[in-house]
């Protein structure tokens, strides 16, 4: 139980540093002269990099275990990132130290994710992702207006420096009191870049790896960038009125990754659950993009609708898992989050492009629209997927 206190609460720390930099952004434009580009992708470098790792992540959760696989590089990559990010002196720092916390953060939820896989019953594993998800998402509620408050009060590079010796402390107890699984005889059968070949030709993965792609993203990226320079310069609003409505956002996050969690035993399907709860964020998504005229308290509803009802991660992982091999669980999990992940970030970095080409006036209807028809996109290949009830896993 121990272990899933300690991955509960490196996870805590995973979710606040992919989700804190809107808050941040006035003083880090402030102080170190960053722009909404360079903001951009050093929020986007966070998800490129913990994608693109989740490659050598699931290997070595396979191979070694997740004691020494999370530990490692959630104490120096997260850590150290964490360091690099309160001691920043140029924009370009920041985007080093947001990729860094990045690959810190790579291994903690999918650590989590196969020690689910393999200790308890595949029906539940939806069910427990969401559950870990929800409380993991208090990361989010801190990363909003106590971060704004305990910045304002001590400034923002203190909070950072001890956010970081939190970061190193928790991986030395992750170091000593995790617990790994017994490993699998047939765990190295299908190595490196082989087993995930393997999992490429599995047909029935192929349409959830796509919904993968996009829905997680546009909960992630309007909560973790867009809502702050949008309530800004829209309506002139302070950090703390920021903090206020992400952390509603945050919260919303949390209790939509909670709900989601049972719906696909009680409506026994998953991918309905993950269909229509996603059509709901693509209707907020289009009046974002449409209504120009929106007050800010309609505008933080929208924002709260994306946000519980883009929590759906738990269950598309419960979706792909259940058409992977069981000595291919490391790889299987990591695969599907790499696109889950990777989509994000890919989608954090064209929506950066797409707010800076535009004009000013129309900047973030285009961004609210570009993720409208990626999850639009995302949605349609998904009609096609095969259904995966609970208690056929």
């Amino acid at each position: 139980m121990i272990d899933l206190v300690i991955l509960g609460t490196a996870y805590v720390l995973s979710q606040f540093y992919r989700s804190f930099l809107a808050v941040l952004v006035p003083a880090l434009k402030e102080d170190l002269g960053a722009s909404d580009g360079t903001l951009s992708m050093a929020a986007g470098a966070f998800f490129i990099v913990f994608a693109l790792s989740q490659f050598g992540v699931g290997m070595a959760l396979d191979r070694i275990g997740p004691r020494r696989t999370a530990s490692a590089l959630l104490l120096f990559a997260g850590g150290g990132g964490a360091i690099i990010f309160a001691m920043a002196t140029e924009p370009f720092m920041i985007v080093i130290a947001m990729g860094l916390l990045g690959l810190g953060c790579a291994p903690v939820l999918m650590a989590m994710t196969f020690l689910f896989a393999r200790r308890f019953d595949p029906a539940r594993l939806a069910l427990l992702m969401s559950v870990f998800i929800g409380i993991g998402s208090a990361g989010n509620v801190v990363g909003t207006t106590p971060l704004a408050l305990a910045a304002e009060a001590y400034g923002w590079r203190v909070v950072m420096m001890g956010l970081a010796a939190v970061t190193i402390a928790t991986a030395v107890l992750a170091f000593f009191l995790l617990r790994d699984p017994p490993r699998l005889a047939a765990g190295s059968s299908s190595g490196g870049v082989a087993g995930i070949l393997r999992l490429l030709k599995i047909r029935a993965l192929w349409p959830v790896l796509a919904v993968s792609v996009v829905v997680y993203s546009p909960a992630a990226n309007i909560r973790g960038l867009w809502t702050g320079p949008y309530l800004a310069e829209r309506f002139d609003a302070s950090s703390v009125v920021i903090g206020n409505v992400t952390l509603a956002m945050a919260i919303a996050m949390v209790i939509g990754s909670v709900v989601y969690g049972p719906l696909d035993t009680l409506l026994r399907t998953r991918k309905w659950v993950i269909f229509f709860g996603n059509v709901v964020v693509l209707l907020a998504l289009i009046l974002l993009m449409v209504s120009g005229d929106l007050s800010i308290m309609a505008a933080s509803v929208l924002f709260v609708l994306i946000g519980l009802f883009g929590a759906a991660y738990g269950v598309s992982m419960a979706h792909g898992r259940a058409f992977i091999p069981e000595e291919l669980t490391g790889r299987g999990v990591t695969l599907i989050n790499f696109f889950c992940i990777g989509g994000a970030g890919v989608c954090q970095w064209l929506s950066g492009g797409i707010g800076a080409a535009v004009s000013p006036a129309w900047r973030y209807e285009a961004v609210f629209g570009f993720y409208a028809i990626v999850l639009a996109l995302g949605l349609l290949i998904y009609l096609f997927s095969r259904d995966a009830k609970p208690q056929s896993s």
